[in-house]
């Protein structure tokens, strides 16, 4: 792989918080911690640091290419080359010169635009190269139980997917992609400059260090081809609408031998004739006459499994809330289960018998009204 000009400017080491000297392991650790608290899932507004912590691992994460940086940045200028260190040709001119003047690559007018140039043709030979597979969307409809208490099923999907054929070789059943006869299946060449020797990506064979000559008459050598399939999901208890849950490696398939994208299922919930929601906790109104929230009443009221006794105290006010713990969401593996929250709506006659109107006249003749003296209203 072709250095990047990202490599001399960014310390990939800082950016997932650990030494030079870590070992994989640890590197893995640190960026696992890292991704889980700036993803964008969780964090929308931190997009572009989970990018920078993505494209440390992408580096650090892999041997060959960690051992690529490390050689980089020990002749680049962010650690003694142009960006001003003490040695190389930052801070001290050309070796041997002592009292040189600092520079930086893009102050060297010609020379700088010779280095350009390099870094952007293996550039521009990498995006031919291995390449990613896209990540796709796709929408799943859940009735309001399933969403609650989780479920695995599948989603159907029509993407880039390896080919059948030739098992995303590329190259026509029976036969192999050759090895490059220009790099000699490393898939770089080496550009010599004097005091420094870049590689770039190999244009014969887009740095896969093969080619193919014959290529599958399925998939015309891309090694990939629209198919539908099925993918199977599971979905934790507790799942909201709109949320986006990813599957890694389930998307589109990558071209060149690159690693599929991801899939990100997106669900849709429905609604409950009985139940809302509130995060975990599930909602419930129910409706209390006017007797009962005066002089207290016992209910039976449904949860999502069987019933529970709730008593509602006399003197209850229309929208107080009841709590019944444990009959929420289900707990999950990082989160508590909710509860049930019943607020009570008491039910005001629009219409009286002769009977309950002279009830109620009574009533109001040995019950005082409320004071609305602080309101101004008489």
């Amino acid at each position: 792989m072709a250095p990047q000009r990202e490599w001399f400017e960014k310390d990939y080491y800082k950016t997932l918080g650990v030494p030079s000297t870590a070992t994989a392991k640890e590197i893995t650790s640190a960026y696992r911690k890292l991704a889980k608290k700036h993803h964008p899932d969780t964090n929308p507004g931190d997009d572009e640091v989970f990018k920078e912590i993505t494209a440390a691992y992408d580096v650090l994460g892999d041997a060959a290419r960690r051992k690529e940086y490390d050689e980089v940045r020990a002749m680049g200028p962010a650690a003694s080359g142009f960006g001003g260190g003490r040695g190389g040709f930052g801070g001290g001119g050309f070796p041997g010169d002592p009292g040189g003047t600092t520079f930086r690559v893009e102050d060297m007018g010609d020379l700088g635009d010779i280095f350009g140039g390099l870094f952007n043709r293996g550039r521009r030979g990498g995006s031919s190269g291995p390449q990613r597979g896209t990540d796709v969307e796709a929408e799943l409809h859940l009735s309001f139980e399933d969403a609650v208490s989780g479920v695995t099923t599948s989603v159907n999907l029509t993407t880039d997917a390896r080919c059948a054929s030739c098992k995303g070789s590329g190259s026509r059943p029976g036969t192999r992609p050759d090895s490059c006869g220009r790099c000699g299946g490393t898939g770089t060449l080496q550009d010599d400059q004097g005091l420094f020797s870049l590689s770039q990506v190999c244009p014969s064979c887009s740095g896969r260090g093969t080619v193919v000559t014959d290529p599958c008459p399925t998939c015309r050598g891309t090694g990939t081809e629209q198919r539908s399939r099925s993918v199977k999901v599971r979905l934790p208890s507790g799942v909201e609408d709109g949320q986006r849950i990813r599957v890694k490696g389930k998307g589109a398939a990558g071209r060149g031998g690159g690693p599929a994208g991801d899939l990100y299922v997106i669900a849709r919930v429905g609604r409950h004739s009985v139940f809302g929601r509130k995060g975990r906790n599930l909602t419930l109104a129910v409706p209390v006459g006017f007797t009962e929230a005066a002089l207290g009443t016992t209910l039976t009221v449904p949860t999502l499994s069987d019933s529970v006794t709730l008593r509602i105290p006399a003197g209850t006010p229309s929208g107080r809330t009841f709590r019944v713990r444990g009959r929420g969401v289900p707990a999950g593996k990082k989160a508590a289960g909710g509860d049930l929250l019943v607020t009570v709506d008491v039910d005001v006659p629009s219409e009286l018998t002769d009977e309950q109107r002279s009830a109620v006249e009574a009533l109001a003749q040995v019950m005082a009204p409320p004071s609305r003296d602080t309101l101004g209203v008489t």
